[in-house]
């Protein structure tokens, strides 16, 4: 039996230095900011691996929030309690190192996030992604979001849609 070329692992005390998408924003966030967050229990890190090499060939964070059932589209709100808010994760950053782009793993890292979503004991009804710019939002749309009609970079997906739906089901 071959063992998988990448394998998931909590962000931990891995090195970050070498890590670079091409976005300055994501690339900062991931070596400054991430440890601090999980440290502080503001989100979770999880960093896809290279076995062969231990490099990080991406990461992605997750936290809990919720959405007020009134900010959703009249389509999303007919079939929810109403309560006045949806609880929902965010994934709030999401990237792939420069040298293993072109591969899919964003599908790979965001499949993941959905999987460690859904298992979780506590319940979430949406994922909700700030995209960091209009390519973003064009990946999140080919994998089931939907824009946020009053935030251009806000997409949102119900779980249970993204678990079956376009590139992860």
């Amino acid at each position: 039996m071959t063992e998988a070329p990448f394998r998931f692992e909590p962000l931990g005390g891995r090195d970050r230095k070498g890590f670079a998408c091409g976005v300055e924003e994501l690339d900062r966030y991931f070596r400054e900011q991430l440890g601090q967050d999980v440290r502080r229990r503001i989100a979770s890190g999880f960093v896809l691996v290279e076995v062969a090499s231990g490099r990080v060939a991406g990461y992605y964070k997750l936290s809990a929030c919720h959405v007020h059932l009134a900010d959703l589209p009249e389509s999303r709100r007919r079939k929810l309690p109403r309560y006045p808010t949806v609880p929902a994760v965010r994934l709030g950053r999401l990237a792939v190192d420069s040298g293993f782009q072109q591969r899919g793993l964003g599908s790979v890292l965001l499949a993941n996030a959905v999987a460690r979503s859904l298992e979780s004991e506590i319940a979430a009804h949406l994922m909700i992604v700030d995209a960091i710019d209009e390519r973003a939002v064009g990946f999140y749309r080919r994998h089931g979001f939907e824009r946020d009609p009053d935030d251009s970079l806000r997409c949102f997906a119900p779980l249970d849609l993204l678990a079956r739906g376009p590139g992860l089901g």
